[in-house]
């Protein structure tokens, strides 16, 4: 809620959005006579529609979905669902993991408040439907789960196309470039020498591996569990952003990445999920350029692990109060970029390009849903940060 200063106080990060207000207030008129001027449909509608918080993020997933058949169509590809062994495919996975969340928010809630009395619990569900499944909340889950859909189906896809319309690689020039920067090493060697090739190797794989799963859950419990609605579209349309950015990084550099290409760097290691994921993709990409398969997902430049990781790192600092949940965050993003050379997923540039595809995710997904972002300092004195979210009429 607003102070009663003139200065708004910064609306904390698991606080309930205020009543809407408009985005912006005009200048008042001057005291002069003359005709009233009334605003044309076109006018006043058009800034309206700019305004929503979901306008970027409905066209940047028209955008990935209108290329993604055009180039499907003009190279005779199918387009494919790549993930479908997680819950099934994505247009029944993501609904399930929202139903899913629906029911975990209600029932354990229900169940408490209700102290397992049954019109208690009743009751208490429906204040919950009441207070928290407004229509806001309903048109941010329902447009957000679309529009993520379409995104990541999409970037998939164009990530199969890759070698099909860019066959040239930079693998060696970004390899010769980690080896100067190692003086003469590989990242991969110099990690594995220093971390060992058993016990670390099946812990920064299951970091690796967990990022799979996590990139459709964080996007459910965001978009359901936000309190502030606003955190909730700026989350999804970050999210958009990065995977369009890492899109088009893929084709203005395509490489496959040093595990690929050079695959002696991690053919010492211990037997590990995220190895035998390499090894999946790699026969994926032969069937896919040389066999009868429908999908391949290997590109290097730039690392989206590391750009997705990063950025649930900044959403989490930004608009999650706990300083625990952010610390985890922050860990795993570093975890994350350790695995991506580790396991010779990616090249030092790679991991650089990912956090450049993060912060300006980040901060396009925050100007699109109306955030302001400037810097303070906590009352502690220590370093920290400010948002000001400017509400977006629904």
């Amino acid at each position: 809620m607003p102070s009663p200063t003139p200065t708004p106080a910064p609306t904390p990060a698991n606080a309930h959005p205020a009543a809407p207000a408009p985005t912006t207030t005009g200048p008042s008129e001057p005291a002069t006579a003359g005709p009233a001027t009334v605003p044309s449909a076109t006018t006043t509608t058009v800034p309206r529609l700019l305004r929503r918080p979901w306008t970027f993020l409905v066209a940047n997933a028209v955008l990935m979905g209108v290329t993604t058949f055009l180039a499907s169509h003009a190279l005779d590809r199918p387009v494919a669902d790549p993930e479908g062994s997680f819950l099934g495919p994505s247009w029944v996975r993501l609904p399930v993991l929202c139903l899913a969340a629906i029911v975990a928010d209600l029932l354990p809630r229900a169940l408490w408040v209700g102290r397992l009395h049954p019109a208690r619990c009743v009751e208490a569900a429906r204040e919950r439907l009441r207070t928290h499944w407004t229509g806001a909340r309903l048109l941010l889950v329902t447009v957000g789960i679309s529009c993520f859909y379409v995104v990541y189906v999409a970037y998939r896809n164009l990530k199969s196309l890759l070698p099909l319309i860019r066959e040239d690689k930079f693998d060696s020039e970004l390899w010769r470039m980690d080896r100067l920067l190692f003086l003469g090493h590989d990242p991969a060697t110099v990690l594995q020498d220093l971390l060992g090739r058993d016990l670390s190797a099946h812990v920064l794989s299951t970091v690796y591996l967990t990022y799979i799963p996590l990139v459709a859950i964080l996007v459910t419990v965001w978009l359901v569990w936000s309190r502030n609605i606003g955190y909730g579209w700026w989350f999804v349309t970050a999210q958009g952003v990065a995977w369009t950015l890492g899109t088009v990084s893929y084709y203005l550099l395509p490489t496959l990445g040093p595990g690929i290409m050079y695959p002696w760097l991690a053919s010492d290691l211990v037997p590990n999920g995220t190895s035998d994921l390499m090894d999946s993709l790699v026969a994926s990409r032969h069937g896919f350029l040389w066999g009868d398969g429908d999908y391949q997902g290997v590109a290097g430049f730039a690392s989206l692990h590391t750009a997705i990781a990063l950025l649930w790192a900044l959403m989490a600092r930004h608009t999650v109060r706990s300083r625990l949940v952010q610390r985890i965050f922050w860990v795993n993003f570093a975890l994350t970029v350790v695995a991506t050379l580790y396991f010779g997923w990616h090249y030092i540039a790679d991991d650089v390009a990912g956090a450049v595809i993060a912060v300006v995710a980040f901060r396009v997904g925050a100007w699109a849903t109306g955030h302001r972002l400037r810097r303070r300092r906590d009352p502690d004195g220590e370093p920290g940060r400010e948002h000001r979210e400017v509400p977006a009429a629904p």
